[in-house]
């Protein structure tokens, strides 16, 4: 069955850039989330956070001895102000220099710099460990889960938006994970720690330098969310150029062949072109940051100087203890400032989470059982009772179908295109599950068998012979676990394809190139057959396996479906009905219904359904 569902429209109208000007409709692109809650924004921060750091259990490792190491760095930078203050109070302003006080004073300061300087370093170490780890079990984590999934949900996305999900978006976690979530354990201790020794030295020059930076706050919590939002939608652009990329790819031989190399052009350059516009806006944001903050923070240091000197000695503020006021003053902003960084960091790494966690939180619709069912050997029986299937969007697919299938018979599915009869042969191997009915093999439910026993039971040649790029007989050995080269070299012969495969170039050793692109169609097609020879299952489905396929290996084919229908149950979706001429049972397909079975020659002279198309498949034969 033929289904198509539209990819995400990213065709809006954006004008060309003047000026450095952002112009389009980045309204109309806000990315919903599954429950239609508004995204990303609505979840919240601190609640994509909380929720990213659950799905994310190796950033959680070993925080709590990095946090303390990045605290005790940040502790000695704190002393050295204090030291400072001593020096001069103690040792330089007091009178007659002590030189034996400036240099006890003076080498505990070196050696509090030096020792923070290594444990920065075995901080830094400790931290971009921490980050792979993070971005390598989140990346697996996440693939894993995608091949979880269902025939409704693949069918239902766009590839390339899920490629970006184990790509991009977790790449985008990289810097946060390398010190943004450390950061701001050590800014905040450290903005506070300070704060309270500002305290001490003089409350009177803590709250000049609070009442400066008080009205900065509402002003990042505006700015914090409006990047919040724009890095979303950057996510969102990032996946849609990934996916006009994978579609260039991919297409290219039609691209070519229909002449619309500059049609395909204009499209990818339109993606390219949003991504990049997105990208300065979300820049916009760090851009605003960075400079307030630092403007904030002079104009709060120049104020505590200005306020020292004025008012210092009314305060009862020495010089020695104005002077380590101001080090302890820079100690307050420099987080502050570095603020703009760590929020940019950690925005991106929201984004990018949110978008992780919209796959993650996808529930499987496939479940397999705890403890599964084993299946009995031998050909395998195929019942349906009462079968329904409907995808995301649409009507059923599949109208409570009953069907029984013997044991050791050769079926033939048939119909127009869109009937419903690739859907059936799907859920026969369990690639998605019914709506409601029962899938049954060998009398069990499908439900109820385990995945590795199913596996091995049923299997399915897809039409278009997917090969890995590798050699003939390593993707030969794909077919079971634990194959050797020999059983590759057993699984040819038995198929009767040992002139093909001596005739290759290096013979089983052969590359067959990215997806299998160095054989012809047929050629991947032996190859996908023998694979499945070596699972040697007792339910073998093929999805028209010589529906395209050329004349020169047509035979070689044919014979080797023949000899892999031998002793097993056999469902073939049949485009060509010279494969249901062969068949012990014939299924016609029409609307999602079973509205004929029986023989081919009954089903030929009845004049129903089956009638029809076999009289438009032999007029087409005739016309070759």
């Amino acid at each position: 069955m033929s289904t198509h569902v539209p990819g995400e429209d990213t065709g809006a109208s954006i004008e060309p850039i003047a000026g450095g000007d952002l112009v389009g409709p980045w309204e109309e692109h806000d990315v919903r989330t599954p429950d239609g809650d508004g995204g990303i924004e609505a979840a919240g921060s601190l609640e994509v956070l909380r929720r990213g750091l659950t799905a994310s259990p190796e950033l959680r490792s070993g925080l709590l001895l990095t946090a303390s190491m990045a605290l005790a760095v940040a502790a000695g930078k704190l002393l050295v102000p204090l030291t400072i203050q001593m020096v001069l109070d103690k040792g330089v302003l007091a009178g007659d220099v002590d030189i034996g006080v400036v240099m006890v004073l003076t080498g505990l300061a070196a050696g509090l710099v030096l020792v923070g300087i290594l444990l920065e370093r075995i901080t830094y170490l400790r931290l971009t460990i921490t980050a792979e780890n993070v971005l390598y079990g989140l990346r697996v984590r996440t693939f894993a889960h995608l091949h979880r999934l269902s025939l409704a949900e693949h069918t239902a996305s766009r590839k390339g938006v899920l490629t970006a999900r184990v790509t991009s978006d977790i790449e985008a976690l990289n810097k946060f994970a390398q010190w943004g979530a450390v950061a701001w354990i050590i800014s905040a201790v450290q903005i506070v720690a300070v704060l309270v020794i500002m305290l001490v030295f003089s409350w009177q020059l803590a709250l000049v330098m609070l009442m400066v930076h008080v009205p900065l706050l509402p002003v990042l919590r505006s700015v914090q969310r409006g990047q919040l939002r724009a890095y979303d939608r950057l996510r969102t652009r990032v996946s849609d150029m990934l996916g006009r990329v994978s579609e260039s790819v991919l297409g290219m031989g039609v691209i070519r062949a229909y002449g619309q190399r500059e049609v395909n052009r204009a499209d990818l350059h339109e993606a390219v072109d949003q991504q990049y516009r997105q990208q300065l806006r979300a820049m916009r944001y760090f851009a605003l940051v960075l400079p307030l903050t630092d403007v904030v923070g002079m104009a709060a240091i120049a104020t505590v100087i200005a306020s020292g000197v004025w008012w210092g000695g009314a305060w009862g503020v020495s010089a020695g203890e104005l002077v380590a006021f101001i080090f302890l003053a820079n100690l307050f902003v420099a987080p502050i400032t570095q603020l703009g960084e760590v929020l940019d960091q950690t925005q991106t790494a929201l984004a990018g989470w949110w978008k992780i966690l919209d796959v993650l939180d996808t529930e499987p619709d496939v479940v397999e059982p705890e403890v599964g069912l084993d299946l009995p050997e031998g050909s395998l029986g195929v019942r349906a009772e009462a079968l329904e299937f409907r995808y995301r969007e649409g009507g059923l697919v599949l109208h409570g179908l009953d069907i029984d299938i013997p044991p050791g018979s050769s079926v033939a599915v048939v119909g127009e295109t869109g009937s419903g009869k690739t859907t059936f042969v799907k859920l026969a191997a369990r690639l998605a599950d019914p709506t409601a009915g029962r899938m049954l093999i060998a009398g069990i439910d499908l439900r109820d068998v385990g995945a590795d026993e199913r596996r091995a039971a049923v299997r399915m040649v897809p039409q278009d012979g997917f090969l890995f790029d590798t050699t003939v007989g390593e993707n030969i050995r794909f077919g079971r676990p634990g194959a050797t080269p020999v059983d590759a070299v057993d699984a040819v012969a038995a198929l009767g394809l040992d002139e093909w495969v001596a005739s290759l170039p290096a013979g089983i050793d052969t590359p067959v190139g990215e997806r299998g692109e160095s054989l012809s169609v047929g050629e991947r097609q032996l190859v996908a057959l023998a694979r499945a020879h070596l699972a040697d299952p007792g339910l073998l489905i093929l999805d028209e396996a010589t529906s395209a396929v050329d004349p020169e290996t047509e035979q070689a084919l044919e014979q080797a479906l023949a000899r892999l229908s031998e002793g097993r149950t056999t469902i073939s979706v049949a485009h060509r009905l010279s494969t249901a001429e062969r068949a012990d049972l014939v299924l016609v397909f029409d609307d999602g219904y079973v509205v004929e079975r029986g023989r081919h020659a009954d089903l030929a002279s009845a004049g129903g359904v089956y009638s029809g198309l076999h009289e438009s498949w032999l007029g087409s034969t005739r016309n070759r």
